[in-house]
């Protein structure tokens, strides 16, 4: 016999307030923020079900990936973070931030892309210690990863990076990051490295300290990213390479490229002067150049800017 006030057990659920099954659904989701859905569901099936009805499918989505980080399999981790990365929203990034402490560099390294989504400062705050990873592909990929958040706290260790990382990779990698980062107080350290010369490799050469340039590709994006940055004290620097037939013709042409979007017509003279370089793409890459300052400081094609002639009666015919 049922008393007065009472309810079957097999009824309150159907029985009970609309407010009572929000409040639950709120609680729910909140406890799913730390604990994963997986573990959830395993010892709460009934109330799982009901957070189900009660999340969106982008929160259904993330959700089932944040599950597949706990397997044992590093590619099935590296795949959910991979796919958390796809969906390109915070809450998306925020539970492939997890996978930033991940036991596989694979699986870090991704991750470091997949938390891109996030707003910058929350972003640049989980990748920066990648950086002091012991894994030089980790620490690749963190640079690259702060340079598309773009975020300005990450300036002064990318300089670090650039200046002390013993992998050439790396160092490339935070040229390139704070070309993509703007901020004119990495200028000169990027100046610097276009005549940087680091210690050689091997064993011998490291007894005796012999020494030679930096690596081609940290040059070349040294270069880019100081005619990204865009600030003219970089053009002594960027002159300097110009000027040496001695550097790889990949490296003077970013040079002349850097020279054009920087706009100072200070870099003319060297700009003529390689008009006529047996690096027929040079030239072309000059020629550029020097249309850009022209059309910065407003002075006509053919006017004394470049020497009394037309720029381009300054290419051979």
């Amino acid at each position: 016999m049922i008393q007065r006030g009472s309810t079957p057990n097999k009824f309150r659920s159907d029985t009970a307030p609309p407010r009572r099954c929000a409040s639950w659904c709120v609680l729910l989701t909140i406890c799913l923020c730390v604990v994963p859905a997986s573990v959830f569901a395993r010892h709460h099936p009934g109330e799982w079900l009901l957070v189900q009805d009660a999340l969106t499918p982008l929160q259904l989505a993330v959700e089932a990936e944040r599950a597949r980080l706990s397997s044992d399999d590093s590619e099935v981790r590296r795949d959910a973070v991979l796919r958390l990365g796809a969906i390109a929203r915070p809450e998306s990034a925020r539970a492939a931030g997890l996978a930033l402490n991940d036991s596989s560099p694979a699986v870090r390294a991704t991750a470091a892309h997949a938390v891109t989504a996030l707003p910058a400062a929350e972003a640049a705050a989980l990748i920066l210690p990648l950086l002091r990873d012991r894994h030089e592909f980790v620490r690749q990929e963190g640079a690259y990863a702060l340079g598309a958040v773009r975020d300005s706290t990450a300036v002064v260790p990318l300089v670090n990076a650039l200046e002390r990382d013993k992998s050439a990779g790396v160092r490339g990698a935070a040229a390139v990051a704070l070309g993509r980062i703007g901020d004119v107080s990495a200028v000169s350290a990027l100046a610097e490295t276009l005549a940087r010369r680091v210690p050689r490799g091997g064993f011998l050469n490291r007894i005796t300290r012999r020494r030679t340039e930096e690596n081609e590709f940290v040059r070349r994006s040294a270069a880019r990213s100081l005619g990204e940055i865009g600030d003219a004290r970089a053009v002594p620097a960027l002159i300097s390479v110009l000027n040496d037939e001695r550097s790889a013709d990949d490296l003077r042409r970013e040079a002349a490229r850097a020279l054009g979007l920087i706009k100072d017509p200070a870099a003319v003279p060297a700009l003529r002067g390689v008009l006529n370089a047996r690096d027929p793409y040079l030239g072309v890459i000059a020629l550029e150049a020097l249309r850009r300052i022209e059309n910065r400081v407003g002075t006509p094609l053919g006017h004394s800017l470049v020497g009394g002639q037309s720029v381009h009666q300054g290419r051979r015919e």
